[in-house]
């Protein structure tokens, strides 16, 4: 991804119990273009004997959570 531009975070997602890469990460890249032209690039691209797919993050749920909480106080 550097090959891009600045990488500022890199996340692998470990299994807590094996210990081992799940498969996936994520990658921050402070500028858009750069990122927009990483996922043009790499998407479908091949490391080590695997096709990798290459996207934008969704954002997590965390609007429902709030939300959530809000109704349980309200009912109260």
């Amino acid at each position: 991804f550097s090959q891009f531009g600045q990488v500022d975070k890199v996340d692998i997602i470990i299994d807590r119990d094996t210990g081992q890469s799940k498969g996936f990460g994520f990658i921050e890249m402070p500028v858009n273009g750069d990122a927009e032209k990483a996922i043009a690039e790499l998407h479908g691209t091949e490391i080590g004997g695997r096709t990798i797919t290459v996207n934008q993050a969704k954002p997590k749920q965390m609007h429902l959570v709030a939300a959530l909480s809000a109704i349980v106080e309200s009912s109260r």
